[in-house]
């Protein structure tokens, strides 16, 4: 956390050291308010929820921009034929998900119950 923190602090507008810290420590889950090691953020659905139609991704992402709004925060699940026909495939034109995150939540709650336990 603390070379992000230290990148961060020469980039943000808006810099203020304890927010920084703080918030910081909160991602890395060592602050004085982290949270509880069940809570795992799903990157899609704070996606679904927080850009709710891709506007966000669409700009950033453009190799995604035709793709519906239903399927922006999960582009895999949309039917090939669709892809195909918008010019954008996954795992041709744009990459194939790196994380499963249903796989890789359970792998990392299996590992922090099993610290835990010792």
């Amino acid at each position: 956390w603390q070379e992000g923190e230290r990148h961060f602090r020469n980039c943000l507008l808006d810099f203020n050291e304890a927010n920084n810290v703080a918030q910081w420590q909160w991602v890395a889950g060592c602050g004085a308010d982290a949270a509880p090691y069940f809570r795992i953020f799903n990157p899609i659905l704070q996606g679904e929820k927080f850009d709710k139609n891709g506007e966000y991704v669409k700009k950033w992402v453009p190799e995604l921009n035709k793709y519906p709004s239903k399927y922006i925060h999960k582009p895999w699940e949309l039917d090939l034929k669709y892809q195909k026909s918008i010019d954008t495939v996954i795992g041709k034109d744009y990459p194939e998900p790196i994380v499963i995150h249903e796989e890789a939540r359970k792998k990392a709650l299996d590992a922090f119950k099993s610290l835990k336990k010792n």
